[in-house]
C-alpha cells in the first residue's frame, strides 16, 4: 500500500459491523475502538442498522461510522440523518451518483468494472470500493486496472478475509480493505468481545 485515504487516513482496515441488535452493535463498535479503529462501517441491511448508527454515534461520539449499504437517496437521507459520518455504496448509476453529489459527506462509491471506475471517476471520485471484491476479480483485477486508473485508489470488500487481506493490502493501489471476518456473527453471539478486539487489531497492524 503506498498512500493514505483522504476517507480513512492511515487506517487500512474498514471493520464492518453487521447485527440485527443496537446493542450488539455498539459493543462490537466498542470492541472495534479498543483495537484502535478510528472508523467503523455499519451496513443498512435490516431495521435495527440506522439506530445502532445512532447509538454509536451517541457511545462513541469520537468514533467515525461509514453507513454501507446506501443504495438510493432515501437511504442516504436516512443515514445522514442518524448522524453518519461516510456513506459506502456497494454500486454506482448516474441517479445515485448525482444525488451524492449533493451529499455534505465523505462518500466510498462501489464499483465492480472498468465502467463503474470510468463513472466514479467522472464524478470526481478517486477513492473507491471493489465489490465484491473476490468475484469481481480480485487481487488480478486490481493489479491489471492500475496501470489505466492511476489515479484510483480502492477498499476492497467481499470475500476478503483473514487469509488474503495482506494480498490485498500490498497492492499500491489498495488503501483499505473492509469487511465482517473481524467480527463474525459466531463472536458477536457469544459476546466474545475480547476476540473481536484481538482480530481487528492483529489486522489494523
Amino acid at each position: 500500500m503506498s498512500q493514505s485515504s483522504f476517507i480513512l487516513g492511515k487506517q487500512t482496515l474498514l471493520p464492518i459491523i453487521q447485527t440485527e441488535q443496537v446493542e450488539l452493535g455498539v459493543k462490537t463498535a466498542r470492541a472495534m475502538s479498543i483495537a484502535g479503529a478510528e472508523t467503523v462501517e455499519v451496513v443498512l441491511r435490516n431495521d435495527a442498522s440506522l439506530a445502532t448508527i445512532e447509538a454509536i454515534k451517541t457511545t462513541f461520539p469520537h468514533l467515525k461510522v461509514a453507513a454501507g449499504t446506501v443504495l438510493d437517496v432515501e437511504i442516504l437521507t436516512d443515514a445522514i440523518s442518524v448522524g453518519a459520518d461516510i456513506i459506502v455504496t456497494p454500486s454506482v448509476s448516474t441517479n445515485l451518483l448525482n444525488h451524492l453529489m449533493d451529499c455534505p459527506l465523505r462518500v466510498l462509491p462501489g464499483v465492480s468494472n472498468t465502467s463503474d471506475i470510468l463513472m466514479a471517476r467522472e464524478y470526481g471520485y478517486t477513492e473507491m470500493k471493489l465489490f465484491p471484491a473476490s468475484l469481481a476479480g480480485g487481487v488480478d483485477f486490481l493489479r491489471s486496472v492500475s496501470s489505466v486508473y492511476k489515479d484510483i485508489i480502492f477498499c476492497p470488500t467481499g470475500g476478503v478475509n483473514q487469509s488474503n487481506y495482506e494480498q490485498y493490502l500490498s497492492l499500491p493501489n489498495v488503501f483499505a480493505v473492509g469487511g465482517t471476518w473481524v467480527a463474525p456473527f459466531e463472536l458477536i453471539k457469544t459476546n466474545d468481545w475480547d476476540k473481536i478486539t484481538e482480530l481487528c487489531r492483529s489486522a489494523l497492524k
